[in-house]
């Protein structure tokens, strides 16, 4: 029997290191096709697209004011673009707040004591409202509340739209409002890295890029045909994008327009938000995989797209992975005395520290550089240390919790927001706001 064990956790141990070899494989040829100055690759156009945007908010009396101001100086013929402000189950002045600026409000109640509530929720409701959508607008655009955005973006979405031959989703840069402390820097440099050497890489390919969850354009064609806003899990924005790819649709990545959005700062508050993540990501991920497969047995996807897809749906298994070969390791060298628990060698070290300078560190700070044009700073070297490793700690716990309450997607975790946009910390382009009033 223990021979038998022994083998058996060997084979786990090259099984779960292959695994990784293979995600770090994809991931480093992928970045290769993020370098480059050049990132807008379609032609100007005059104002023609209909916007319908959308605000979910819930209990955001602290930062609507900023949005729906936002909103209202956007660089774009009003008469183009309608925004509605949806306040959600709200128990503080988020929908007065809105309307004292003038904004359009729909405000949305619990069914029942027991009722699910959340953004994917209160979205479709809000569609239910509005009636023939469809027919009014071109392309939907949602924000978070305490979203912020770039005045250009319509003016640049619409040109990509037309430019490209009227594609179902374009997912504009994800920004920061803030970057200060170890959380929200990691937030920060993911996303700075993820944006270049993930989104615009892919999108250079021809392959879809991801949804984000705010600052995305949807076709209203597309959204009607669907039957409304029909995704109910945790990462609504995950699901449409995976929906939405099985399906042969395109979802283009625009890097010259930004949302910026909150990002957590404590520990707690980022573990919440992320085990939440995790929830959803798991479900949809779970969910989805055979049709994945069909996908590309029919040809409704080419292989490129399969294998985008499929790393995507399973990136965060990355986590739960080395979490496993981590104990395989540990069982190995208590069944097996004088068995290390991790190799090191010169060799290793060398190996994996070239990995790392060059998959977070390199990337990074090219990213910063090209995108916000801020150089590279050896001050910021210890906290990209210890984001870095705070991270695989904690997401090791999140992935795991998620994994196991991933059949729960009724429960939505609120993240607080507070940060208003005095307080924001801008990327290549600052959001102009007018005068608050008196």
């Amino acid at each position: 029997m223990l021979p038998f064990l022994t083998v058996l956790l060997r084979v786990i141990g090259i099984v779960c290191a292959s695994f990784l070899a293979g995600m770090m494989i994809y991931q480093l040829v992928l970045s290769l096709f993020g370098f480059g100055r050049k990132v807008k690759d379609y032609q100007d156009h005059d104002p023609q697209s209909r916007f319908l945007v959308l605000v979910p908010a819930h209990n955001e009396e602290k930062v609507i004011g900023d949005i729906v101001r936002n909103l209202q100086a956007m660089d774009y013929p009003r008469e183009l673009y309608d925004c509605y402000i949806i306040a959600d189950n709200c128990t503080d002045a988020t929908a007065e707040t809105a309307r004292k600026l003038g904004a359009q409000v729909i405000e949305t109640r619990k069914e029942g004591p027991d009722s699910p509530t959340g953004k994917p929720i209160a979205l479709r409701k809000a569609l239910l409202s509005l009636g023939d959508y469809q027919n009014r607008y071109d392309l939907m655009m949602i924000f978070d509340a305490d979203n912020l955005m770039d005045t250009n973006m319509f003016r640049e979405v619409n040109s990509q739209y037309l430019d490209k031959g009227k594609p179902d989703f374009i997912q504009c840069y994800l920004g920061a409002k803030n970057k200060k402390g170890v959380v929200a820097w990691f937030y920060y440099t993911g996303y700075t890295l993820t944006n270049r050497f993930f989104d615009l890489a892919k999108h250079r390919l021809g392959l879809n890029c991801a949804i984000g969850g705010t600052g995305f354009a949807m076709s209203t064609q597309y959204l009607y045909e669907r039957g409304g806003w029909t995704t109910m899990s945790l990462t609504e924005d995950f699901e449409i994008q995976v929906e939405a790819t099985l399906e042969g649709r395109r979802i283009l990545w625009n890097h010259v327009t930004r949302v910026y959005d909150e990002k957590p700062t404590t520990m707690r508050a980022s573990i919440r938000q992320k085990i939440r993540w995790g929830q959803g990501h798991w479900f949809v991920a779970l969910r989805n995989t055979g049709k994945l497969f069909r996908a590309f047995a029919s040809g409704t996807i080419g292989l490129g797209e399969f294998l985008s897809l499929l790393t995507y749906m399973y990136s965060i298994s990355v986590y739960v992975v080395t979490a496993l070969q981590l104990v395989t390791g540990l069982a190995l060298a208590l069944l097996t005395p004088g068995t290390p628990i991790v190799s090191f060698s010169l060799e290793s070290l060398l190996w994996g520290g070239t990995l790392f300078g060059y998959s977070y560190l390199l990337l990074f700070y090219v990213a910063d550089w090209l995108d916000n044009r801020i150089p590279f700073s050896l001050k910021t070297i210890p906290v990209m240390f210890a984001g870095f490793a705070a991270n695989m700690v904690v997401g090791v716990f999140n992935q795991v919790v998620g994994l196991i309450h991933c059949r729960d997607q009724q429960h939505w975790v609120k993240t607080e927001h507070a940060i208003g946009a005095a307080q924001t910390v801008h990327g290549s382009k600052a959001v102009k706001l007018p005068p608050k009033a008196a």
